[in-house]
């Protein structure tokens, strides 16, 4: 055991600890969970605390001997090793302070180490007087989320290209397969089954679009800002160049933010980012709700698509077989579209320089993007490229319901085509049957030809003229 102290008294710490005594006494305050904080945000720490160090060691206020052993152990942490040693909980006070307190001893410590020290040898690296130098966990913190965030955004939006171009090949697939629309849930008009997964490929682009556009929104940091914007405590040579750093070690269109107060005090560049993964949340809960509606049944609903299986339905019922990936991720949609209310009142609650709430920002903000990242990889690989049409339910739905008269009315007239539809429910007869009485067999096909399906409206030569 090694034995640290800070202006609150001493602690004991384990031998293999290189946290120190500022994070035993966070792990031991916020016990909430057992959760960890991400991955990608421990990168993007680690990255910031890289920029910070080099910037120093180049501007002659970090010494090489020091600078050097810093340097190696962001780079560490960079490669993955010491994850295990940043224990804080996500959920903490402080607006991060504990999380920046976690890094700056653990960078210490693996310094201390490659140096040839012992931990807790702070007079030679000191976690706040070296690793922290220039530093706030004010400025430290947000620009490390905005690096983790933007990290995402680059991942999520070429999986969302992606998952559009699987439902425009399915838009190809089934361009010839005629189906009955549907508005309110009810029998509506005809269309065809590509025209209707055309709609989500269009759909889904836009949030391609949006998730691209967004990370011009939150590009900006404020970085060199300090504890309030203003820059104190830091040099002013370190301040302008500290950014310019970060950029080339994450290889990040990031930029100093012109006016750093606002960019410490204010968040509502993640509440317009957020919307945009609101928007495409609320996408895929609509396309997802839509499959397992139109695969219902399979016999005794829709039952005009067919989902791949991926596991079997019931404990209960043999042979049953349930859209689970399109429930599963009708579930991670409502989850970031409920997590939109958490950042938008996050916005709000700041306090005049600072908003104390980052760590749950940084919480929910980065748990989104993974779960919509992951919803979509999912989505398109086990339902999305599996999906099959069934023509002969499409047709049957079709040839069952009355909608064919809409397209009739142009045709023959709305009072002939309300007889058709009398005499198709007196006689429990598809109307194509009665029809057949008006119209040739050749008409009838041209009505309902997929080509025609495509074309907005009618044409006048298409109007029957007595």
């Amino acid at each position: 055991m090694r034995v640290e102290r800070d202006s609150l008294g001493e602690r004991e710490l384990p031998d293999d600890a290189y946290y120190g005594i500022h994070t035993l006494r966070a792990f031991e305050n916020f016990p909430f969970s057992e959760d960890k904080i991400p991955e990608e945000f421990t990168v993007a720490f680690a990255e910031v605390k890289l920029a910070a160090a080099i910037t120093n060691r180049d501007l002659g206020y970090l010494e090489k001997e020091i600078a050097e052993p810093i340097i190696f152990a962001c780079n560490e942490i960079i490669n993955g090793k010491y994850h295990e040693q940043i224990i804080v909980n996500p959920y903490q006070g402080g607006a991060g302070t504990s999380t920046n307190m976690n890094f700056n001893e653990v960078i210490a410590n693996i310094a201390l180490e490659k140096a040839g020290r012992k931990k807790g040898d702070y007079e030679y690296i000191n976690p706040l007087h070296h690793v922290n130098m220039h530093q706030s966990t004010n400025d430290v913190y947000p620009t490390a989320l905005k690096v983790a965030i933007l990290k995402l955004l680059k991942k999520l939006e070429p999986e969302i290209a992606t998952l559009q171009g699987s439902f425009q090949k399915k838009e190809f697939e089934f361009k010839d397969i005629v189906k009955l629309g549907r508005t309110q849930l009810q029998d509506a008009v005809p269309m065809t089954l590509g025209m209707e997964f055309g709609a989500y490929a269009e759909a889904i682009s836009r949030d391609r679009w949006r998730v691209f556009k967004s990370r011009e929104r939150i590009k900006t940091v404020n970085l060199g800002g300090t504890a309030i914007g203003t820059g104190i405590g830091a040099a002013r040579d370190y301040i302008l160049k500290v950014t310019e750093t970060l950029r080339k070690i994450t290889g990040l269109n990031i930029a100093r933010a012109e006016n750093l107060v606002d960019a410490t005090q204010n968040l509502d560049a993640y509440v317009e980012v957020f919307g945009m993964l609101k928007a495409y949340a609320s996408n895929l809960f609509k396309i997802s709700t839509d499959l397992r509606i139109l695969s219902s049944g399979p016999n005794g609903g829709i039952g005009e698509i067919i989902l791949p299986p991926v596991q079997a339905g019931s404990s209960i019922m043999p042979g049953k077989v349930n859209p689970v990936i399109p429930e599963a991720v009708s579930q991670i949609a409502m989850r970031v579209i409920s997590n939109d209310s958490i950042i938008t009142m996050i916005a709000s609650s700041g306090n005049l320089e600072l908003n104390q709430f980052y760590p749950l920002l940084s919480k929910v903000f980065l748990e989104s993007l993974k779960l919509l990242i992951n919803a979509t990889i999912i989505f398109r690989k086990k339902c999305v490229e599996g999906i099959k049409a069934n023509p002969e339910k499409c047709k049957e739905n079709l040839r069952n319901s009355k909608t064919i008269a809409t397209i009739l009315v142009p045709v023959l007239g709305y009072e002939t085509v309300d007889k058709i539809l009398k005499k198709s429910k007196e006689k429990n007869l598809p109307v194509e049957e009665i029809l057949k009485n008006y119209l040739s067999e050749e008409e009838i096909k041209n009505l309902l030809n997929p080509k025609r399906m495509h074309k907005l409206g009618y044409t006048r030569d298409e109007i029957k003229r007595d």
